[in-house]
């Protein structure tokens, strides 16, 4: 009986942690090894919802991609980085048709309409002396709660990150 309570347990504890999807793009002819220094440039929140729609939410998500890049050795200046950091944190309501054994013995079908929030939150690398886009993540985490989607921000900026510098195929 402990067994399956300790699975139980363990799945809700990992559930969280799985659902944010981050995705990365990169220019494979960019080197990343010679990128030293950044700049950050106003990020844009399209978010409707007061709770992602704030100057502290801009100074949030900004205060930990300088966290997080100056953890990969990056330094932050005014004038001349390598490279601009650029950011869009989006909200849109969405909906998705769920499927479920109705009716008698379960042979028929039940379909609800499951309404939820989805956060994306983009983050760009643009090299500027090409003035080209070297790297790209896309962070997405999928709540009913624009307030649960803020709490989630660092998360989505740190394991965005954490996958920079792209490791070449």
């Amino acid at each position: 009986m402990k067994l399956p309570l300790t699975l139980l347990l363990a799945a809700l504890a990992v559930g969280p942690a799985l659902a944010q999807k981050i995705d990365i793009e990169f220019d494979d002819s960019a080197v990343f090894e010679r990128y030293k220094t950044f700049h950050i440039v106003q990020g844009q929140l399209n978010a409707k919802a007061a709770a992602l729609n704030s100057d502290l939410t801009r100074r949030k998500i900004e205060n930990e991609i300088r966290k997080r890049l100056a953890e990969k050795g990056l330094m932050e200046v005014e004038s001349k980085p390598d490279l601009n950091v650029f950011f869009t944190l989006g909200q849109a309501r969405r909906s998705e048709v769920e499927a479920y054994p109705a009716g008698w013995r379960g042979l028929g079908t039940r379909r609800v309409r499951v309404a939820y929030t989805q956060g994306t939150l983009v983050i760009n690398l643009r090299d500027t002396s090409r003035k080209e886009l070297v790297w790209r993540s896309i962070a997405v985490e999928e709540k009913n709660d624009p307030i649960e989607i803020s709490k989630h921000l660092d998360d989505m900026v740190r394991k965005s990150i954490e996958k920079y510098p792209p490791k070449s195929k």
